[in-house]
């Protein structure tokens, strides 16, 4: 009797040893490192993933008995699939990556909003940032029926993009993006008073991103930029039509263009501005911040004339008179001709 309880005693002990070793050997895999490397590390989860794609994810950075920890954890809070972007840090345990990806406890992108040229552009930007298709968003950004639920028409959609780095998730939907920009947009023009200064130009939101969007165009100097919207609002106020190149690009849809002809000058497009007065229909970019307020905060001057300089810095020569602008003018024909540029 004494031998069999002196087994049982022993037998007992030995089962306590190694449940112990077992569970500390686990406790040890799920606290132990995931990842080992320099910098943060991501696992990204798409609506066509699985656990088992997640797991594959995992032992890319080098983790080891994941099926087995997977196990484990699941057995004790079964995972539910969650769309995102998780960061692993250098360091961090089997069991908190676990828990993010199990709760969602994804990490925000910091996502910025170009000025760029064109909504194609805008989408491919997007995209390599979000789990979002670019074919996709191009589509949508071409309905004018979707566009009309956030207050815009295709023409002056440009505009509701007020370039700038936001923080957002990776797995946002386009909606959940577009109402994003609604809210910055609002907040935007309530900032500095601009919704105020577009009121005592006598001007539209849409209206001052759209000249904006031309002095972009036609400079990259910001500091130029104020002087180049008061020559543009001259030209309105006295019912001159602009004859802004970049709106002839626009029309003839070539944005590349360097030399303007007569037969670019003469294309029948609304976007034209040598043919129809005023403002064209909309933005033909992105409008930056630094356009933006320009136009808000112009140069007070009387120039109604303006041509590239011919040492093709960037910057432009300005002119009250017409006279003065054709001598500008000339010097620049002959600085293209004397580079041969078409």
């Amino acid at each position: 009797m004494k031998t069999t309880l002196r087994y049982i005693l022993w037998f007992t002990i030995g089962l306590t040893v190694v449940g112990l070793t077992l569970g500390y050997g686990l406790w040890r895999g799920l606290s132990g490192s995931v990842y080992d490397g320099e910098g943060t590390a991501y696992v990204y989860v798409r609506p066509d993933d699985t656990p088992a794609s997640v797991q594959e994810q995992l032992i890319a950075l080098g983790c080891g008995n994941t099926h087995l920890y997977w196990k484990v954890l699941n057995a004790l809070r079964p995972y539910v699939l969650r769309t995102g972007r998780y960061a692993v840090k250098p360091g961090q345990s089997f069991l908190i990556t676990y828990i993010h990806l199990k709760s969602g406890q994804q990490t925000p992108v910091m996502l910025t909003v170009p000025s760029v040229r064109s909504l194609k552009r805008l989408a491919g930007s997007l995209s390599h940032k979000l789990m979002l298709d670019s074919a996709e968003i191009v589509c949508n950004l071409s309905d004018s029926a979707y566009i009309a639920q956030y207050g815009y028409t295709v023409a002056t959609l440009p505009a509701l993009f007020i370039p700038n780095t936001y923080e957002v998730y990776w797995d946002t939907s386009l909606d959940t993006f577009m109402q994003r920009m609604q809210r910055e947009n609002a907040r935007f023009w309530e900032q500095n008073g601009r919704s105020q200064a577009a009121q005592a130009l006598g001007m539209t939101r849409e209206e001052v991103v759209t000249l904006a969007s031309i002095v972009d165009e036609e400079t990259a100097n910001n500091a130029e930029k104020p002087r180049v919207a008061g020559l543009y609002l001259n030209r309105i106020r006295k019912g001159i039509h602009l004859q802004a190149d970049p709106t002839v690009k626009f029309a003839a849809g070539d944005e590349a263009l360097r030399r303007i002809r007569n037969e670019h000058l003469r294309i029948d497009h609304p976007y034209n501005t040598y043919i129809y007065k005023g403002l064209p229909p909309g933005p033909i970019r992105i409008a930056s911040v630094a356009g933006i307020d320009a136009v808000l905060h112009p140069e007070l001057h009387n120039y109604l004339f303006m041509c590239a300089k011919e040492d093709f810095s960037g910057s432009h020569n300005f002119a009250v008179t017409f006279a003065e602008h054709k001598q500008n003018a000339r010097r620049y024909q002959r600085a293209l001709n004397e580079r041969n540029i078409r």
